[in-house]
């Protein structure tokens, strides 16, 4: 008796052993490929607008296939701070509208990094930080800070905005969310004052010749009519003279 139940616990012991084995959850599957920028912003539901900026300025296709050169060769990364419909929907209206292709695509490569940050290195971010765009004057820049609540801040130098929460944050890219369009300083800062009128080309100088600027009468000139006068007045004179000897 004692051995039936023996047996019956041996078979029991190897029945048990292969079903916990299966339910005993295994390590996270590493990634089969390299992350597709497009569809993390897809699957965020709130990107809308800047999904069809990178699109219509081609930089989703840039930026994927940079990641395809970079994933599983320890290169750089990249970062992307994606906007939200509701950012887009706050900027004045017709701002998109007023820039041209180029500005657009600037618009986008501002909000990219062309390194991958965690949210504990951006602590150590050397600033300015050099964005994918650039211009006659080098590349856009964006400054980092953090806060003593290990909040993040970045600014565009016309544009500050919190740093939210992680799309993805898988090397080699980092996706945050932002509330607010990161405007480069480089399209939207001021604009240089008009620069002053020089004098006036027809001011009198200093010195300028007399016949420039002396008046008609002066005593430094005798009117014409004046001098005709005089010699008309001579001449009666010498007349009657003349008259009174002969008489």
């Amino acid at each position: 008796m004692a051995g039936r139940i023996a047996v019956a616990a041996a078979f029991l012991a190897l029945a048990v052993v292969p079903a916990a084995l299966a339910q005993a959850p295994g390590p996270a599957a590493a990634p089969s490929g390299p992350p597709n920028v497009t569809a993390i912003l897809e699957k965020g539901g709130q990107y809308t607008t800047f999904i069809r900026l990178m699109k219509e300025t081609q930089q989703d296709t840039q930026l994927n296939s940079q990641l395809n050169s970079s994933f599983g060769n320890n290169g750089g990364g990249y970062t992307v701070f994606a906007p939200t419909d509701n950012a887009f929907n706050n900027l004045k209206p017709g701002t998109l509208n007023s820039l041209t292709q180029q500005q657009q695509v600037s618009l986008v490569q501002g909000h990219v990094l062309p390194n991958f940050y965690s949210m504990d290195s951006f602590q150590t971010a050397s600033n300015p930080v050099r964005t994918q765009a650039s211009g006659r004057d080098g590349p856009y820049t964006l400054n980092i800070t953090s806060d003593t609540n290990n909040q993040v801040n970045v600014s565009s130098g016309v544009v500050d905005v919190r740093i939210n929460n992680a799309l993805y944050s898988t090397k080699p890219l980092a996706v945050y969310s932002v509330d607010k369009v990161l405007l480069p300083l480089e399209l939207f800062g001021a604009k240089a004052p008009a620069a002053a009128p020089t004098a006036s080309e027809g001011k009198p100088k200093k010195g300028g010749s007399s016949d420039a600027s002396s008046p008609a009468g002066s005593e430094d000139s005798e009117p014409t009519g004046a001098a005709s006068a005089r010699a008309v007045g001579w001449s009666v004179a010498g007349l009657a003279a003349v008259l009174g000897y002969l008489l």
